[in-house]
């Protein structure tokens, strides 16, 4: 009755944090030629010459943070004459952000009571002794690009990484700014089901103790993850279970265990509206107050509303709510007002919806 259970003092893991998305293993499988693209735009450092500029884009949960990270501590082990600078603009979404950030990752801690110049001041002495690769993640999501004209006009040897989850990204930059990138485009595409399966196995050999998950339990995983298009959930799949059965004080992870797992999905949203900037937030509401509004429209309701953007920046931001999912845009021709844009929200979605 007890062999197959658990002591008070045991446990199925043997590195949780291998299931985290942010972990980042020996070896990026599956991604090998997305790494050379990217190495290749980093190597002319080494020769102490100026890089390759790059944007990276792709859905969510696809491997381009945690391959770009990969090639960045591979540098960082191998040599100190090119410098490697990782930023997340999540929170870090503005100028003086971001230049706080990388007086941080450059080692230089005392930012208190200076201004934008001379942090970047600090950032330009150090970055222009050696090579530096700069990478910006989730650079979408920032409020102002002055960073980035800085880093282009004042730092000689650079190779800089843009990171987005929005194809459209690039075209949107000021023109100023996209004729000095120059930049690469690189699209990381999604796993295929075989792919994922590959990868999730992976995970569980680092992230429990050996044979506890039997065959063909992770393929239900995998086909979970690959209607989803991301990665983290089937990472979130595969811990849930494992915990399902510690709860049960059980050796193994069951197929109970597994489609507990899949159900509990239900509870967490694909494109988590509340993961979205504040200004797009009151648009994504105001389209919900106003369904099948067009584009022009709802433009002068936002502004009734005290929105601060011009007309471009606010259909950008509707665009990127249609990237995520949240409405659906349709084009009408003719008429007396010529082609219009027509916006209709469409519901978060679950992860089982997909």
């Amino acid at each position: 009755m007890f062999k197959d259970m658990l002591g008070s003092d045991q446990t199925l893991f043997k590195n949780e944090d291998a299931l985290d998305y942010s972990f980042i293993p020996k070896a990026i499988p599956y991604r090998e030629s997305q790494q050379q693209h990217i190495a290749t735009c980093i190597k002319p450092l080494f020769q102490q010459r100026n890089g390759k500029n790059l944007v990276v884009h792709g859905k969510p949960g696809i491997g381009k943070t945690v391959a770009t990270l990969h090639l960045f501590r591979e540098i960082e082990e191998e040599t100190d004459d090119v410098v490697p600078v990782y930023v997340n603009c999540w929170q870090k979404n503005t100028t003086f952000k971001i230049m706080v950030e990388m007086c941080n990752v450059l080692g230089y801690k005392f930012t208190q009571n200076k201004n934008t110049e001379e942090l970047f001041d600090i950032v330009k002495n150090i970055a222009n002794k050696k090579g530096i690769a700069f990478a910006f993640d989730e650079v979408d999501k920032v409020q102002d690009f002055d960073f980035l004209y800085m880093i282009l006009e004042e730092i000689f040897k650079k190779t800089i990484i843009l990171i987005t989850n929005y194809k459209t990204f690039f075209d949107n930059l000021d023109e100023r700014i996209r004729s000095r990138l120059m930049a690469d485009i690189l699209e990381f595409k999604q796993y295929n089901q075989a792919e994922i399966l590959g990868i999730l196995k992976e995970r569980v050999s680092y992230a429990f103790v050996p044979g506890i998950f039997e065959d063909g339990l992770l393929d239900m995983i995998a086909k979970k993850t690959y209607e989803t298009g991301d990665m983290r959930t089937g990472l979130h799949m595969i811990r849930e279970a494992g915990l399902n059965a510690e709860n049960r004080s059980s050796k193994k992870v069951s197929m109970e265990d597994i489609k507990a797992a899949i159900e509990k999905l239900s509870n967490y949203s694909a494109n988590p509206s509340d993961d979205l900037e504040d200004d797009i937030q009151s648009i994504l509401i105001l389209i919900k107050k106003n369904p099948k509004s067009k584009m022009g429209d709802l433009y002068k309701l936002y502004q009734d509303d005290g929105g601060l953007s011009v007309y471009r920046t606010f259909v950008r931001k509707v665009k990127k709510l249609a990237d995520g999912k949240f409405v659906i845009l349709s084009k009408t021709e003719g008429g007396a007002e010529g082609n219009t844009t027509v916006v209709e929200p469409t519901g978060v979605k679950k992860l089982d919806e997909f």
